[in-house]
């Protein structure tokens, strides 16, 4: 008798928890496409954790696409013109400035400001300058706000991930994403509401910068591939005949709705509808990578099929140019789809020598795509409820860097001061908001923290980031922590 219960024990434990082929296949596949999942789950008292949500007030955005630009890339060669600090090349900081600054790399002792070598363009009706590395983003000038005057704690890369995506530089928090799809569930039936693509060679971040935290799972990011399956495991094994896959899963099922009905997990309630959107996902994800469809005009724009440079940079990884741009169209495509929240993490901007050249191939990789996702966005009429956002973890010193002795060629990890930018989704475009001095050491006006940041991207999407919350160990978490305040000036 014992052998037998350990025996039937052991299967409902499989059946529980296995992350084999039949769970990824999907729990739907054992109901019809007429709506009986949905159907027997809430004859069970089970909620779908991502069914659409009530917000707080009116929103303005829907959808959200994150660029995430790993490795940080320097705003005084980008978006925050200098002359001052040109001025000044060679010169040293204020032994004041430096007292009680510390850096990942530069020695203080020795280092010296480093003029940026580019020209700076005005653009659009509005006049914002952006440097000559960035022609295509300029020309979207008048539908983007530019803020020059971010701020963090962080100066290193992986706590400063952290902060920008999570709210706080600490392991084990939800993003973004997965508080944006807790807050507000998904639009989209077949795709998962929170999705992530990579280019380049990955952000020291890795996975953590898309990960749920202590919200249920189903609020996780998913990892989508630039080729092949979009996500691993998706189609069935080779040789599972389709009657024993229907009977496991529905085997499976029982035991998931009988175990919610007995401890009421909201894991389980997660399980359940990951199992069903892995079925639905089988004929969704395959279609949507599928870019045959799009027009050649289309391909153009995004500068799809685009040919490596014979020179490359830290943020090469095989066509790095075609997959950034195959991953920008994709965006649009998902947010086309329902999909909440989009992070597209390009990495690495990691410049702490030959700054110029390694910035240029960077900029060429992004340039052209992240315009072409603005402009069509803006042309399907769907710009003016889906927020695009530039960001990084911080930005990088006016100091040229001087651990290797010699001319400075590149910039160390900087937080004082560092720009972004935002784009459709309720933002009032057209403008240029905070101020940092004149050396692009810190902030001169209007500084805005990640904090701020965060609560002004939530009130965008109707939600009070003050009442948008979540208890875990006696506590009630938010994505802004103890800060943040909504800056009503990026406001359309």
């Amino acid at each position: 008798m014992n052998a037998y219960n350990d025996i039937e024990r052991g299967r409902r434990e499989f059946l529980t928890t296995s992350a084999s082929g039949l769970g990824l296949a999907g729990l739907g596949a054992m109901l019809s496409d007429d709506g009986l999942l949905s159907q027997a789950n809430a004859a069970e008292g089970v909620t779908d954790p991502l069914a659409v949500k009530e917000t707080n007030f009116l929103l303005k955005a829907k959808s959200c696409i994150f660029i995430f630009n790993a490795g940080a890339p320097s705003h005084l060669d980008l978006f925050d013109p200098k002359p001052k600090l040109t001025e000044l090349n060679g010169k040293k900081l204020p032994d004041s400035l430096l007292k009680n600054v510390r850096f990942a790399f530069i020695k203080k002792d020795g280092a010296v400001l480093m003029g940026s070598k580019r020209q700076y363009n005005k653009h659009g009706e509005c006049g914002t300058e952006f440097s000559d590395y960035l022609p295509h983003i300029g020309s979207c000038a008048d539908d983007i706000l530019l803020v020059r005057s971010m701020y963090s704690e962080q100066f290193n890369h992986h706590p400063g991930q952290l902060m920008m995506q999570c709210g706080r530089g600490t392991f084990g928090l939800p993003t973004m994403g997965s508080w944006l799809t807790y807050g507000l569930g998904s639009e989209s039936k077949n795709l998962p509401g929170y999705v992530v693509l990579t280019s380049g060679r990955g952000s020291s971040g890795g996975a953590t910068l898309w990960q749920n935290g202590f919200l249920p799972s189903t609020y996780a990011g998913v990892l989508f591939r630039n080729s092949g399956e979009p996500v691993l495991n998706l189609s069935n094994p080779s040789g599972l005949p389709p009657e024993l896959q229907q009977k496991g899963l529905e085997v499976l099922g029982k035991v998931n709705r009988g175990r919610y009905q007995e401890v009421h997990d909201p894991e389980i309630a997660s399980r359940i509808a990951n199992y069903e959107l892995a079925y639905r996902m089988q004929t969704a994800a395959p279609e949507l990578i599928d870019l045959s469809s799009e027009s050649k005009e289309t391909h153009e724009l995004y500068g799809v099929g685009r040919q490596e440079p014979k020179t490359g940079g830290r943020g090469k990884f095989g066509n790095t140019h075609d997959s950034f741009s195959r991953n920008c169209l994709l965006a649009r495509r998902l947010v086309e789809r329902g999909v909440r929240f989009v992070n597209i993490v390009y990495a690495s901007w990691d410049h702490h020598s030959n700054l110029d050249n390694e910035l240029k191939y960077n900029s060429g990789v992004v340039d052209q795509p992240i315009a072409a996702l603005i402009k069509d966005l803006k042309q399907r009429g769907l710009h003016d409820d889906t927020l695009v956002v530039w960001g990084a973890e911080f930005g990088r010193t006016p100091l040229g860097e001087n651990r290797r002795g010699g001319p400075a060629t590149g910039r160390d990890h900087h937080p004082h001061s560092f720009s972004m930018f935002l784009s459709g989704g309720g933002i009032k475009g057209g403008q240029v908001y905070g101020k940092s001095d004149d050396v692009g050491w810190g902030v001169a006006e209007d500084g805005v923290h990640v904090n701020d940041l965060h609560a002004t991207m939530l009130h965008l999407f109707g939600l009070d980031h003050l009442k948008l919350t979540y208890r875990f160990q006696g506590r009630d978490f938010r994505l802004t922590d103890v800060g943040g305040e909504v800056i009503n000036r990026w406001l359309a």
